[in-house]
């Protein structure tokens, strides 16, 4: 594998992949808005998927990564903790999450909020955060 240099242009429309863990195994709704968005949703299966974030982030080398849980926490401090991503938790709103990529969060941990508008606004501002500074 060689190194690969892209324009500005190509960079800019990379397909922004987003890795999703929700606690109680949900989050094909936030999948679904990510993909309305352009974006490549990974959904990990399964229940705790929350906690297994950061490894399957790690693994397809994600752009973002989504944790939902009750405290909306736990996961992405496990993949802050463990890979040393830049992480934002305890967010209960849109905005929160819209801010946390603006200040270059890249794992954001949610309470339950599986709504296709988050995933279509978080990958709106991460292409926008992006193409600033590219």
């Amino acid at each position: 594998m060689g190194n690969k240099l892209f324009s500005k242009e190509q960079s800019i429309k990379k397909q922004v992949v987003v890795v999703i863990g929700d606690r109680l195994g949900k989050g094909q709704n936030v999948a679904a808005g990510i993909e309305a968005a352009g974006g490549k949703a990974i959904v990990i299966p399964g229940m705790a998927a929350d906690m297994k974030l950061g490894d399957v982030m790690h693994q397809e080398q994600a752009d973002i990564g989504i944790s939902f849980c009750g405290s909306g926490g736990a996961g992405a401090i496990t993949a802050q903790n463990k890979y040393g991503y830049s992480a934002r938790h305890g967010m209960r709103s849109i905005e929160e999450g819209e801010t946390a990529i603006r200040e270059n969060c890249i794992v954001l941990g949610f309470g339950f909020m599986d709504k296709a508008e988050l995933g279509e606004r978080l990958v709106h501002a991460f292409i926008k955060k992006r193409s600033e500074t590219s």
